[in-house]
């Protein structure tokens, strides 16, 4: 599920889940660089997607004709305001008049599965790429070397300030 994320002096960020194994969570900024309106439909038979991967149909992923293959897109049902953040790995749809072709797990999400073919706006998200530090273990050699460093700044003070 995809929620918000408000810093106490940053802006609000989108997060979603990945849905891939050993990849973290991606963080996109809440302004869409692109925005669609048309018809969704869904699809759940087993295939490789054009991304390569092996189609899951419970996954959130969609097929979309033009975005890029490993982008992020937020589409709301426009009959009930439900929406989802979907990864795009395929290709499609190739029906006329149809813009989006979701998962069965996507649909679920924005409750579209009973009508088949729903109005959305479809919202092409940037990712935000996050760093994140890794824990710094403090060996004793990097324990020396900062000593030695501190040492070294505080030569030029004056003789009270040392001990």
């Amino acid at each position: 599920m995809a929620g918000w994320l408000a810093g106490c002096a940053g802006p609000r960020v989108l997060v979603q889940p990945d849905d891939r194994p050993g990849h973290p969570p991606a963080v996109f900024s809440p302004k869409p660089v692109l925005v669609q309106h048309g018809k969704a439909s869904f699809y759940w038979e087993d295939h490789r997607t054009a991304s390569g991967e092996r189609f899951h149909a419970d996954a959130l992923t969609a097929a979309h004709r033009k975005f890029p293959l490993q982008s992020w897109v937020r589409v709301t049902n426009e009959r009930n305001g439900r929406s989802v953040i979907v990864r795009i790995n395929d290709r499609g749809p190739y029906v006329g008049g149809r813009i989006i072709d979701l998962s069965r797990g996507a649909a679920r999400r924005i409750d579209m599965v009973a009508a088949g073919i729903v109005p959305v706006k479809v919202e092409l998200l940037r990712r935000i790429d996050v760093v994140e530090k890794p824990n710094l273990h403090i060996t004793p050699k990097i324990r020396a070397q900062a000593l030695a460093r501190l040492k070294a700044s505080k030569v030029g003070d004056s003789p009270r300030r040392r001990h």
